[in-house]
């Protein structure tokens, strides 16, 4: 069974940043498509970054040279570090991984992101 698990978030003020992380037990990171997603109060769910099995990433136009996803294969973990946080970045995070060939992946349980002075 494939679980994954977040940690990392928080509260940071404006210009801060944090790293999030993406443990996963029951399978290996590096054979699914893993991505970022957040979700803020009132919003549809958006993918903010993506990194396939042969580490080719995407990012939201909004988080374009602020974030930055990759993954540590030793420790079969996916990280996404944010830097320039800005307020409107206030969301709750969720990590998925996704087969390649399918829509539908496995969530985390989501992990709480403020960015606020």
């Amino acid at each position: 069974q494939v679980q994954l698990v977040e940690s990392g978030g928080g509260l940071v003020q404006p210009g801060g940043s944090l790293r999030l992380s993406c443990g996963a037990s029951g399978t290996i990171v590096s054979i699914f498509v893993m991505g970022w997603y957040r979700q803020a109060p009132g919003k549809q769910r958006e993918l903010v970054a993506s990194i396939t099995p042969s580490t080719t990433t995407g990012y939201a136009d909004s988080v374009k040279g602020r974030f930055t996803i990759y993954r540590d294969n030793a420790k079969n973990t996916v990280y996404l570090q944010m830097n320039s946080l800005k307020p409107e970045n206030t969301a709750v995070y969720y990590c998925q991984a996704r087969p390649i060939n399918r829509s539908n992946g496995y969530w985390g349980q989501g992990n709480q992101v403020t960015v606020s002075s």
